[in-house]
């Protein structure tokens, strides 16, 4: 399976895909691409022998536009599926239908608990005695999509944002791959990684 990986940033979690993808795998690297050219991701990956593109979202008028370059983009490298890994835009229902039951995101927390952003800081604010990441299919509702795995974690009573932020990326960077070759080969069996 041809797979793509959309970043926005340094992109780790993508290095960690495109590492993973090799001998028997089930999935190769056919393309990283970044709404933003100063992304490091970019370089990493160009590092690793794949191809690179940017679409940068602020050279398009509307969302429609940006995303229907995105979607050439994909095609043109023949993409069978799609990785967000820290891709920072919000995509259109109009987008995700084109890669619906292909196109996968990883979230720095256990879905369905804390959808969107400051994940970390919420799961400590409440109290948690656990925390984690999940890798899901993306559909058009944010982050509710069926979850394709789960790595956990014990929240250490001194964590901080930050420090949970650490470990749980080190968790992220586990899951994603696994993920990955079971849904390339065809498995949609939900992962379960209990961390440290």
């Amino acid at each position: 399976m041809r797979t793509a990986v959309l970043i926005s940033g340094g992109g780790s979690n993508m290095v960690a895909l495109v590492d993973s993808m090799t001998g028997h795998h089930p999935a190769t690297p056919a393309l990283v691409l970044s709404n933003r050219p100063e992304a490091g991701g970019l370089a990493r990956a160009a590092e690793r022998g794949v191809p690179t593109a940017v679409v940068d979202h602020r050279d398009f008028a509307g969302r429609e536009k940006f995303e229907d370059e995105i979607h050439a983009r994909l095609t043109e490298a023949r993409a069978d599926l799609v990785c967000l890994a820290g891709f920072m835009r919000i995509l259109t229902p109009r987008f995700v239908a084109r890669w619906q039951g292909r196109m996968l995101n990883i979230h720095p927390s256990l879905l369905p608990l804390y959808p969107g952003l400051d994940t970390h800081a919420r799961a400590l604010a409440s109290g948690d005695s656990h925390h984690g990441c999940t890798v899901h299919e993306v559909t058009s509702e944010l982050d509710q999509g069926p979850i394709l795995g789960q790595a956990r974690l014990a929240v250490r009573a001194e964590d901080t944002p930050e420090t949970l932020a650490s470990r749980v990326l080190r968790l992220e960077h586990r899951l994603y791959p696994a993920v990955l070759a079971r849904f390339a080969a065809g498995d949609r069996t939900p992962v379960e990684i209990e961390g440290d």
